[in-house]
């Protein structure tokens, strides 16, 4: 009786224990995901061909780290122990040696699965798997797991993240979790202490600001995933590990090279991870200027880790306003119009100040030199009014600096 009750114990304390990872996911994590260009067409050359671009083309150096696999990775069946199993066809050297691979070059990697029976795709969910999987992913060496939401009938969304959670810690290998149940049970409610970042939304499509129906479920363009949330409090409840996450970036996918910036732009404010979704191997010379643009990348970084808000929209210019560290600010005004637009903006006539984080900039005690992101030039100080073009669809963005 007593061996029984030590057992018991043992497992409750397990249990009570049971938490995510500390000390991931600081600042929004940053990497590379296969799913919006390649879906379920992937194989272990895509990926060690995507690692050797991370260090040759500087993605790396500009905080790149993570390469997702996502659905489509593992055979339609179990094997006879239960186990997944990586497709031979796709991965023939196995899934532990193309980890030892992306690690070799300094990066970490990630893969994918789902809460339910079955993946969206169809390949074996981790429902009823989960603390073997779990053990499964340690010994690969895996860093990262997105969590999808398919085939799941009646499960409860929080109870279901919170066992995968549980198992993750319990294999003991430090793993990012990545919830991914498209914001329909409200995560930013729950999931501050279940994983690292949340989807708000469902799956994100290269457009600007359209809306693609799949029959039962439909994608969504840039600005529309901007905007579903808009009446949420979800700001309040992001930070230093624990991060809104508003889909995989489609830049390079398709959209005008002003429509990848303010894509960029815009993830970068509202502190979302940034992961990319095209083609690393093969995108053009802007493409990859701006996904590697450092000044803006230091905004999606800030230590503060406060999401952006909208200031205001006028004349279809939206301006979003993002409190930084040492009492700075970053500014974006995204033009939604379909000519260019010329601005006058006088900082004296637009207190900006945020009521959630109670920074306040107060142009009239402070002056603040202008840097332009994206130009990489110095604008002046809010002394003057800022006047700028800004090209259709395109973006502005600029941070404030203290004097």
């Amino acid at each position: 009786m007593k061996k029984v009750l030590v057992l018991v114990f043992l497992c409750m304390s397990v249990i009570m224990q049971a938490q995510k990872f500390d000390n991931l996911a600081l600042t929004p994590p940053m990497g590379w995901n296969s799913w919006n260009t390649f879906e379920t067409d992937i194989n272990e050359e895509l990926v060690k061909g995507v690692a050797d671009k991370f260090v040759e083309l500087g993605l790396k150096d500009a905080g790149y780290e993570y390469i997702v696999l996502d659905d489509g990775w593992m055979t339609k069946e179990r094997d006879e122990n239960g186990d997944l199993v990586a497709d031979p066809e796709k991965f023939p050297s196995g899934m532990k040696a193309l980890v030892d691979y992306v690690h070799s070059k300094g990066l970490k990697f990630g893969l994918y699965n789902c809460a339910g029976g079955k993946t969206c795709a169809g390949y074996p969910g981790s429902r009823g798997h989960q603390y073997q999987d779990a053990r499964l992913y340690a010994s690969w060496g895996v860093d990262f797991l997105k969590y999808d939401w398919c085939d799941t009938d009646e499960l409860n969304a929080n109870e279901s993240y919170l066992t995968m959670r549980d198992a993750l810690y319990t294999a003991g290998r430090p793993v990012l979790f990545s919830i991914c149940e498209w914001g329909d049970n409200d995560p930013w409610k729950w999931a501050k202490d279940v994983g690292h970042m949340w989807r708000i939304t469902g799956d994100i499509i290269n457009c600007w600001d359209c809306e693609v129906g799949h029959g039962s479920w439909s994608s969504s363009g840039i600005w529309k995933i901007i905007e579903m949330r808009k009446n949420e409090k979800i700001r309040e409840v992001a930070g230093p590990g624990h991060w809104n996450d508003y889909d995989m970036m489609e830049v390079g996918n398709g959209m005008t090279d002003a429509e990848d910036r303010s894509h960029f732009a815009m993830w970068s404010m509202l502190t979302s991870p940034l992961m990319m979704g095209n083609d690393v191997r093969t995108m053009s010379k802007e493409t990859l200027k701006t996904l590697t643009n450092k000044e803006v990348i230091a905004v999606n970084k800030d230590a503060l880790g406060i999401p952006a808000f909208r200031f205001t929209n006028e004349n279809n210019i939206e301006i979003w306003a993002k409190p930084l560290a040492n009492n700075g600010w970053a500014i974006a005004y995204v033009n939604k119009n379909d000519t260019p637009v010329e601005i006058d903006f006088d900082w004296n006539k637009h207190p900006i100040g945020d009521d959630v984080s109670q920074h306040f900039m107060e142009v009239s005690k402070n002056t603040f030199k202008i840097r332009d992101l994206f130009a990489h030039k110095n604008l002046g100080t809010t002394k003057k009014n800022m006047k700028a073009t800004i090209g259709v669809h395109d973006v502005l963005m600029v941070t404030l600096t203290k004097e």
